[in-house]
Parts: C-alpha cells; structure tokens; sequence
C-alpha cells in the first residue's frame, strides 16, 4: 500500500500501476487523444529495414515484463496485391508509404488507445495478403509499441506516439541482414534480393525513412547492440508510466511526486470543516513544496566553493534573473513562499475579470519594468478553465517575456485547464500537486477546495 501510495496522486485515489480512470472530463479538440483517461504509452520504433527495430522491440518488452506491453507491426498493414498486381510482383515497391493501409493503420490505434480489443491481421509475404492466416488478437495495454519502416512518415500517425525511436544501423550491415533473413524466411535467392534492394529498398530509404529520422527523441546507434540506450529507456518509460496521463501527454507539466504527507495536507485544506487558521497553515505548506519544484525548473551555472574545511564543492549558482507575478487576487496568497525562497525578489500583479463564464477582461496589472529580461513564476492557486491563465500569459508574452522563460505554478489543475494552457502555450512549464477530476457546470473545480482567496483570506462571511 505504501508503494501503491508513493507515487503521483490521481485526485481522488491512489495510482496503483496504471488502472483506468472512471472520471469523466471533458475532451480536448485535439488529435494527440481521443480520450484523457486510461491512456496507454505509445512508443513509436522506425529504421530502415533490417536495422534491429524488432530486437530493440524485443529488449524493450522484456525489460518492461512487470507491464502490459502489445506490439503492433506496420507490416500486418500492407495492401492486398490485386492479381495484376501479384502477375508482376517483383515490380511492386513495398517500402513507399503508398503500400501500406495507413487509414486502417490509425484506425486500429484509435480502438487500442480508447480501450478496446483488436484483431490484426497477419500479413502473409508470401501471398502477399492479409487474410491467410487468422488475425492476431490484441487486448488494451498499458504500453504499445508501434513498429515499422515508416512509422514516423505519416504525421497523424505520429501525433499518436508519446516516445519516437530511430533505430539507427549502418548501411551495410542492414544489407547483410536483409540477404541472410529474406534468403532464409522467404525463400528468395540472393540475385532477388541483391536487385530488390537496390532498385526499392535503398532508394525507399533515402526518400522515405531517413528524412524521418528528424522527429525521432531518441537515435539508437547500433540497433539491439546498445543495451546501454535500451535500458535508458526503458527507465524513462517506467518513469512516465507512473505519471498522470496528462503528463504523458503534455511534457511541460510537471506534477509534484506526493507522500503521505502531501496527501494528508490535501485532505485537510479541501475539507469544508477546516478552520480558517488551519487552511492558511496547510496551504502555506503545500505552496511552499510547489515553489521549491518550480525553482528546480530554472536554469543554473555550475559554481565551485570552498567549505569552512577548505575542501572544494562543486555545486550550481541560481538564476538571479526571475521574478513573480500573481493573479489577483488568490495568486497574491502565494508570495510569501516565494519571498521566503527567493530573498528580495520583485514580484507583480495582474488583475483579470471574470465576465459571465468564460469571458474574461484584464483590469490592472502592474510588472517589473525589465520582466522581458526575466524568468518569471507565475502565480495562480488554482487552474480551472484555464481562461484568466490564457490571459495573464498572453500579457506576459506581449511585454517581451519568452514563452520558455514562464513558469506557472498553482496548487491543483482541472484538466480542461491544462489542455487549455498546455495547447496555446507549449514552451511554457505547469508545475501543480494534483490534477483534479474536472469541472462542474458551474466551471468550478471538482473535487477542488472552494473559493480559495475567500478561504485564505478570511473573506468568506458562510
């Protein structure tokens, strides 16, 4: 149970590997998903044939044993050969992206990734059709690996993957690899091959799967060979395994690893019963750890000194160049912890109206005259629609501050206000200590803690 609790924090209930969510939100416009609960990690494998896409696969799987893991084969999605087609077979490219059924492809990933069961089909190179042999049944995973030769080439397809891996092998030995497996497991004599290669294969790959190398995150040298690359990621995919989906989703929001103590904290500041003194206290704390991780965001120079035992420690020198800005008015109950963090820092204000239900109108907002030279932590407790965050940011950027250079912190964050920020701003970091189920009719957050501002500071007459 202590385990199951020690990692990031499902509003609500504890994550225990990854279970499905029952929550109902609402969905983003968005073709990165189709739904933002119980999301698989998709880790797309590409590189030219004969590279070691599938022992890299195999690594990957075996390594991830603890998982539910599918792997899904661009190959099973050829194009049935007409009978023209199959009287000049030798004639037929089938590295181009035109022979495979990319549409049935995505449709397939779209049932996977909501949850559903799928039966794929097993190519048959020899026929070169689809419905020879049984379709292989894939069930709903918790990691699906989509692997192929130009898996990278169809941006829709790509817009699917939350990891991008090129295997990366030297021309040669996927030559001789490819004379070894096609004379092997296809019965073809080595002429065959030696003339497929060069009048298809090699050219497919210049024009085709190399130029996709650039999307890749992750380049392995060497294919299966770099146990060192494999085993990396591996790590990292445990990693995001144990994240929220929207962080698999969107890599600049960053949710607070919690504890016991986090947790309990959260329960006494979202109970109703909570006197005024006690919510202060709670929610300072709370605020306090998400400032500490947000400044862990800000870059860093490495520094020596020398310690009162005159030895030398190597450590790193803070950014001097930040600032705060609070949305009035619950983002102001944010300031002490970061003046308490960073001494002296010059910290401003925005002011934004709220107008019926989502409009919002900026009143007053009053910045450090230099901000555009500034990292600026942007302070809001809460992210709801995500509307006023919208509004404060676009300020910001129009005073001259760089996207990269913003950091919003808050406490918790309904998922529509994440879509909403993450989409319209990118570059920018969410740093957060729990995502909430979603928003009501009345678009306040649920489960949330109220009006914050009026709990925090006394303003609330209930």
């Amino acid at each position: 149970m202590i385990e199951a609790s020690s990692g990031v924090h499902f509003s609500g209930f504890h994550l225990d590997g990854i279970e499905s969510r029952k929550a109902v939100i609402e969905q983003p416009t968005t073709s990165t998903t189709e739904s933002v609960y119980n999301q698989p990690f998709v880790i797309g494998v590409a590189g030219g044939a004969a590279s070691g896409k599938t022992t890299v696969c195999d690594m990957i799987i075996q390594q991830l044993h603890d998982q539910r893991v599918v792997v899904v084969n661009q190959d099973s999605f050829y194009h049935n050969l007409t009978e023209e087609e199959l009287s000049r077979v030798h004639e037929c490219n089938f590295d181009h992206p035109d022979a495979f059924d990319t549409e049935e492809l995505l449709h397939t990933m779209d049932k996977l990734r909501c949850g559903k069961a799928v039966d794929i089909p097993n190519y048959d190179f020899k026929s070169y059709k689809n419905n020879v042999f049984p379709a292989r049944r894939v069930n709903p995973s918790d990691v699906i690996i989509l692997e192929g030769i130009l898996v990278f080439h169809d941006p829709r397809v790509r817009g699917l993957m939350n990891m991008k891996i090129f295997v990366d092998t030297d021309a040669d030995v996927r030559l001789a690899r490819r004379i070894r497996r096609d004379t092997a497991e296809k019965s073809r004599d080595i002429a065959m091959v030696l003339d497929q290669y060069s009048k298809f294969v090699k050219p497919a790959f210049d024009d085709f799967i190399l130029p996709t190398k650039k999307y890749a995150d992750i380049i392995i040298p060497r294919g299966g060979d770099n146990h060192v690359a494999v085993d990396l990621i591996v790590q990292h995919i445990r990693t995001k395994l144990g994240q929220h989906d929207l962080c698999k989703i969107y890599p600049n929001l960053y949710v607070i690893q919690t504890t016991f103590q986090i947790r309990g904290m959260h329960t006494l500041i979202r109970d109703a019963q909570t006197t005024k003194h006690d919510f202060v206290f709670y929610a300072d704390r709370l605020i306090r750890l998400v400032v500490e991780h947000g400044l862990g965001h800000l870059p860093f120079t490495e520094k020596q000194v020398i310690t009162p035992t005159g030895s030398v420690y190597t450590g790193v020198d803070f950014c001097k160049r930040l600032c705060g800005v609070s949305i009035i008015r619950s983002g102001e109950s944010m300031e002490n912890a970061l003046r308490a963090c960073c001494k002296g820092i010059k910290i401003g204000k925005i002011l934004i109206h709220r107008e019926g239900d989502n409009g919002q109108q900026l009143i007053y907002e009053k910045l450090p005259q230099d901000i555009a030279d500034r990292h600026v932590l942007l302070l809001d407790p809460i992210l709801g629609t995500g509307n006023s965050a919208v509004q404060a940011i676009s300020l910001l950027i129009k005073k001259g501050v760089p996207e990269g250079n913003i950091i919003f912190l808050n406490l918790i964050s309904a998922p529509q206000g994440v879509h909403m920020v993450c989409k319209s701003f990118p570059r920018i970091k969410i740093v957060t200590s729990e995502i909430e189920t979603g928003l009501n009719k009345d678009f306040r957050v649920i489960p949330g803690m109220g009006e914050f501002g009026d709990r925090y500071f006394g303003t609330d007459d209930e």
